[in-house]
């Protein structure tokens, strides 16, 4: 048995998860993975040049999905349909337009009603509106149910269609964009809406690919196209692609493109951005597509003039949109505890309307059929008479269930909303972005936030890398000098108009190196320049006399621009020279090899020969891996390693810069193995590596470099801000791990003080947890799985650094291989053994499920949480775990279409308006420009939106039980007949106008303390997180002290009228006088409890609660006058009552009494809370005034972060994969002699352009 356990979930040693590389998706089985090749230099086109492997079919297994080129009807075929309902069929290939909205012209109508009536309440009026139809068991007009009905209903409707106008505006500006496609045989401007499968597009400079397509052909030497793929994985740097040679020889003109009838067959669309398996069938022979030939909608065309290719997946089909996840209905925590606290009043109000009718039932018995007087015709039996009687108070009662509830909440939810969007302290002036609440559903939730989990690149980083310091021949610049080397009385920046190639944006502070370059005393500090400009696989384009770089990573282009500004120019390169201009004079080197870089290398080599002969390898590289292979005899490794140190410290990225002279006998031997190793059919990178050793030995330290991976401003306050709330910050990202940990230092996520855990590190903890559990679970008859001791002892300032392979090891999301079909007879199972099948699954999925459960709780324990290389599908995988073991409010925070997924997942998505486009904006529920701006949203509006929510609620339900319940008492005293305690009109506008305006007005501006206060004591948050100020507590003392209040008010006037006579001589307790009274005295007392409620007084509230009562007592007059009793005698039944009950002063001293009776406990009761044990916000309320008199004095203090002296070393980030070696090697980006670009379009007339290096 536990062998069985052992093969079900230990993790495969032999094959340890690569940290870097990004694991396969939900869509890949581990048999594909397998069956990959490891990445080999880019021939791409080598397949193209073998007859032999042209010919070959490849396996159709896997590829059912085929397009035919130039024919749009193609997919209409009947094999390509699929039944949507009944008989009906459709193309299985989705059209390329978007939509995200919810209704149309038609539709909005019907689904808005539909999805309204879904709420509990408003299904629950609709009932009472029917049943106030019915006169047999009617006791209020049906006007009273009506009008706030549509209120409600019409106000909800309004703010859904406004919403959705939004999205259709949204969805129409990226469905018009334009683009060219061939439609008869010319390229015609075409919406992007209208593109179909089939199609051939041709794409310009600097604009966004529409569809998935199969690159034909560009501009570019050997139909390359460079793009970028920041929104698809969060990388800015520029990656290239390459069209078959077969395509980009044939299809360059207009009429060839038009004519081309090529078929793809290739796999079914699936969520995986870095594969791609297909061929295309074309003149008779097939050749072989992989992912480098495909173009992927949401990247952007760069450094290609133009470019054409084919559509292959549009629409939802296309990757980005199946890695986006789908769009779920997000509700508050407090929406669904208000909905249960709904359904607990129906339950109340069914059980109270069943005892009164009892109750009637039973005076019926004993009184009322003695009573001739209160005969009514009708001669019902007492029960008969008891069930009618049950509906009357259903009715009479329905105010309990607060139809205006809903209508309230969300127009403190839109006011809120409006606040978020007009905060000017949320506002980036540089990119004229404001904050935008684009949900106006969620704003309380921001206040309840426990988790945040962040994408890293272009959130917590501006996704721009800048050379800040070097350490050259033991000596360190950078720091601000002047010439001579002194520190200067004011810094100055150092002015590089000496350089006619300086690019002007390079801002330098040390000017003694400047001094050192110029004066060329220093061979090394020439050495170490030349090497920058000479050792990387930058790539460079000349347009309008500017140079441009490009970089296969974004540090390499900092490098080769720094060495730029230094005077050490890259000017151009051939297939085996580089040109460089050196301090003005421009020498050229024969580039003998090039030596890439790759993740287990961690470095990069070139070998150049120079104009005398010498050969020379340059090496640039981690300070691990270089060091190892240094000379012994190495003076300066000392005081470079110092150097690293204090870069370390700083938080800089390093690279250690070395170099070795070469023999020409020991280079031509390295070169045969080099050659050989090179064309190796098997093992060729292994051979490669093994190669690369012999030559990187022997090394001369040059120096190093420290690069600033520079965090968007404000983040490191953000991240402690939000640690004080007690908010675990979580980054997930694409990017390596060296430069997640290292942001993470920079950030101040990690200090030097934390323990940091790596993916096997916990393995093995989760692993023996698990077996501990699983022996607990055997030994014991109920299986309780659970252990809740923690996971790490003592110190508490841990940190998980984690990678996606790693998760899918832990997790056990490791597809199972498939496997092979034999041929065998088989035999049908029997009971048993489909039993045990059945078994073996669910316990399977039990023991996965707990290694789940146990990883979040580990990683739970650690202070902060990085997960790097991981997949968009992980990146909600792991938002979703964390909600669902944890039960925790969550917030994803990204600014790419690879944060989308998480965006969605999270209770509330934030998207940033960043470097990457506008995906993870148009996905999310709140935006702006910049990290910093989510402690404002959490601690400010957050906080603010969730109390005031909750003062509102409660206060809601209170004045809602205060007014209801007295229909009850006085229930007792009329023999339980459903007749009303107050007049009908009272009862219609009661919720409408004399109630309702104080507390909306503290639902949208109260504040217990300033923004500025909540920004400097963020623990203020922790209310929310643990829901303290809203909850079924809460909710039954509210409605406690409802039923008091009631009571109050109908005993005291009750008391007061059972034996009094008035000034007049008359008797005032009358009915209609007591009615008077009562409904008085409740607007008094519900008006001046919000005014004790609320904490921020302005001239707004207090007109709204003195407003209130004045217009309770304009309408009430006006409604009791004789003239409108004239007008409209049925509907008008008190005349006169209010003029001749208020101008007794008996009657008033009554209504003092009652207010008194009603508020001084209450007001007792603050002044005792707040002098004896005074809540946080109370004290910093008592003590605002010093505060902000020291606000104004306080300034942020210096960065706690002091890192010491420090083993660890802030990594140099290489690219994610190969960079641009073999490309320049092979001469493929050489630019060839290419017809112009009328050409191009279908001219018959060619040109030649001139030759130039690229």
């Amino acid at each position: 048995m536990s062998l069985e356990r052992d093969s079900e979930t230990t993790f495969d040693e032999d094959s340890q998860p690569n940290d870097e590389v990004v694991p396969y998706s939900d869509d890949d089985t581990e048999d594909e993975l397998d069956s990959q090749q490891p990445a080999i230099e880019p021939e791409q086109n080598q397949i193209n040049r073998s007859a032999a492997k042209e010919s070959q079919e490849p396996l159709k297994k896997d590829c059912s999905w085929q397009v035919k080129a130039n024919d749009r009807h193609f997919h209409e075929q009947p094999q390509f349909k699929r039944k949507i309902f009944l008989c009906f069929k459709k193309s299985k290939y989705a059209g390329n337009a978007i939509k995200t909205y919810k209704y149309n012209l038609v539709t909005f109508l019907p689904l808005n009603l539909f999805e309204q009536f879904k709420r509990a309440a408003n299904t629950y009026f609709l009932v009472l509106l029917i049943l106030q139809a019915i006169p047999q068991i009617s006791t209020l007009s049906w006007y009273t149910t009506l009008v706030p009905l549509l209120l409600v209903l019409g106000i909800t409707a309004v703010k859904d269609l406004v919403d959705d106008i939004v999205r259709h505006r949204m969805d129409n500006e990226v469905n018009n964009r334009a683009c060219e496609v061939i439609r008869e045989g010319r390229f015609k401007s075409t919406k992007w809406k209208d593109i179909k499968v089939g199609d051939i597009i041709r794409l310009k400079k600097n604009t966004f690919v529409p569809a998935d397509i199969l690159l034909l052909s560009s501009s570019e030497p050997n139909s390359l196209c460079y793009v970028e793929t920041a929104e698809l994985d969060g990388e800015t740097n520029l990656k290239f692609k390459m069209a078959l040679e077969v395509t980009d020889r044939y299809l360059q003109e207009e009429n060839a493109m038009a004519n081309f009838n090529g078929l793809i067959e290739c796999e079914e669309p699936n969520n995986r951005l870095d594969k791609f398996t297909g061929t295309l069938f074309w003149r008779n022979r097939s050749y072989a597509l992989d992912a480098d030939k495909i173009l992927l909608r949401g990247c952007k065309i760069r450094n290609t003039d133009f470019c054409h290719g084919v559509v292959i997946f549009a629409g939802a089909d296309t990757k980005i949109m199946r890695n986006s996840g789908k769009t779920k209905f997000k509700r508050t925590k407090i929406d669904s505890l208000m909905n249960y606290m709904v359904y607990t009043i129906f339950v109340v109000l069914i059980l109270l309307s069943a005892g009164l009718a009892i109750g009637h039932t039973y005076w019926e018995q004993q009184i009322g059929n003695s009573s001739w007087y209160l005969y009514d015709a009708q001669d019902y039996s007492p029960p008969y008479r008891g069930f009618l009687n049950f509906w009357g108070y259903i009715i009479v009662l329905n105010t309990m269930v607060p139809i205006s509830l809903y209508v309230s909440v969300e127009v403190i939810r839109l006011g809120q909303s409006y606040f978020i969007n007009w905060d000017l302290q949320m506002y980036y002036s540089e990119k004229d972005t404001p904050a935008k609440a684009r949900t106006t559903t969620l704003n309380e939730q921001l206040g309840q936030i426990h988790y945040i989990f962040s994408d890293k690149t272009g959130t917590l980083t501006q996704n721009i890398m800048t050379f800040k310091k070097c350490c050259i021949n033991g000596q360190r610049y950078g720091d601000c000098r002047d010439g001579a080397g002194q520190l200067p009385s004011h810094p100055e920046q150092v002015d590089f108009s000496w350089n006619m190639y300086a690019d002007g944006k390079f801002l330098f502070y040390d000017h003694y190196l400047i001094e050192q370059i110029k004066s060329k005393k220093d061979p090394e500090i020439q050495e170490f320049f030349l090497l920058l400009a000479v050792c990387h696989t930058v790539m460079v384009d000349v347009s309008d006399g500017q140079i441009n770089y490009q970089a296969a990573s974004p540090d390499e282009g900092a490098l080769v621009t720094a060495a730029r500004n230094f005077g050490y120019v890259f000017l151009s390169r051939t297939q085996n020279t580089i040109t460089i201009s050196e301090m003005g004079t421009e020498r050229t080197y024969d580039v003998l090899a090039i030596l890439d870089f790759n993740s287990d290398r961690k470095r990069m080599s070139v070998i150049v020969r120079e104009s005398n002969g010498r050969i020379r390898l340059y090496c640039k590289g981690a300070d691990t891996v270089i060091f190892e292979r240094l000379h012994p005899r190495n003076l300066k490794r000392e005081a470079t390693e110092e150097a690293l140190d204090v870069f370390a410290r700083e938080t800089l990225r390093t690279l250690c810069l070395c170099y070795r002279d070469i023999s020409h006998d020991e280079f031509e031997a390295w070169n045969k193995k080099f050659m050989e190793a090179s064309v190796a059919t098997s093992g060729r990178d292994e051979a490669l590596d093994k190669v690369y050793e012999e030559i990187e030995k022997d090394l001369i330290l040059l120096g190093a470099t420290a690069i600033e991976d520079k965090l968007q401003d404000g983040v490191p306050e953000t991240i402690s801000k939000l640690s004080k709330a007690d908010i675990k910050i979580w980054v997930l990202t694409g990017d390596k791990k060296e430069t997640a940990e290292n942001i993470g230092f920079s950030c101040e996520l990690l200090t030097d003080e934390t323990t940091i855990c790596y993916g096997e590190d916990i393995s093995a903890l989760l692993q023996t947890r698990l077996e501990n559990q699983r022996n607990r679970a055997g030994s014991t008859t109920h299986s309780s799985l659970r252990m809740n001791e923690p996971f790490f002892q003592g110190s508490r300032n841990r940190a998980l650094i984690i990678t996606g392979s790693w998760l899918n090891e832990i997790l056990l999301e490791k597809k199972k291989k498939k496997k092979k079909k034999k041929l065998k007879l088989k035999f049908p199972k029997t009971e048993e053994e489909k039993q045990k099948q059945i078994e073996k699954k669910r316990r399977a999925e039990a023991y996965k499920e707990q290694q789940q459960k146990n990883f979040v709780d580990l990683a739970c324990e650690c202070k902060a949480v990085i997960c790097c290389r991981v997949t968009p599908k992980q990146k909600a995988m792991v938002v979703d775990l964390v909600k669902k073991y944890k039960k925790a409010i969550t917030l994803a925070i990204g600014d790419g279409a690879n944060d989308v997924n998480m965006i969605k997942t999270a209770h509330i998505g934030v998207g940033i308006s960043g470097q990457e486009g506008m995906q993870a904006v148009m996905s999310s529920d709140y935006s702006f420009g910049q990290f910093r701006y989510l402690q404002r949203l959490l601690l400010v509006h957050g906080r603010w939106s969730y109390i005031r929510m909750c003062k509102f609620l409660r206060y809601f339900f209170y004045k809602n039980f205060a007014f209801t319940l007295v229909h009850i008492w006085y229930s007792f005293f009329n023999g339980f007949s459903a007749q009303t305690a107050y007049e009908d009109w009272f009862i219609t506008l009661y919720n409408v106008l004399y109630s309702s305006l104080p507390v909306l007005l503290v639902g949208l501006f109260d504040q217990d303390v300033s923004d500025k206060l909540s920004l400097r004591f963020p623990k203020l948050y922790v209310l929310g997180q643990k829901d303290l100020l809203f909850n079924y507590k809460k909710f039954f003392r509210s409605l406690l002290h409802g039923a008091i209040t009631s009571l109050v008010i109908f005993f005291i006037p009750y008391g007061a009228y059972l034996q009094t006579m008035g000034q007049d001589g008359e008797a005032p307790s009358d009915y209609q006088s007591f009615a008077v009274t009562a409904a008085t005295s409740l607007v008094f007392i519900v008006n001046l409890q919000i005014g004790l409620d609320t904490s921020y007084w302005t001239f707004v509230n207090a007109f709204s609660v003195f407003g209130s009562i004045a217009i309770y007592f304009g309408i009430t007059f006006d409604f009791h006058s004789a003239g409108i009793h004239v007008l409209f005698p049925s509907a008008f039944q008190f005349t006169g009552t209010a003029p001749n009950a208020l101008k007794q002063l008996y009657l008033w001293l009554t209504m003092a009494l009652t207010i008194a009776v009603c508020l001084l406990p209450v007001v007792a009761q603050r002044f005792l809370s707040m002098t004896i044990c005074p809540s946080e916000s109370d004290r910093i309320q008592k003590n605002r005034k010093k505060y902000l008199a020291e606000e104004e004095q306080w300034q942020r203090r210096q960065s706690a972060f002091r890192r010491g002296v420090s083993a660890r070393r802030s990594a140099y980030a290489f690219s994610h994969q190969r960079g641009y070696a073999d490309l320049i090697a092979s001469g493929r980006s050489i630019r060839k002699k290419r017809a112009p670009l009328d050409a191009v379009l279908g001219s018959t007339t060619g040109g030649t352009g001139a030759a130039e290096t690229s």
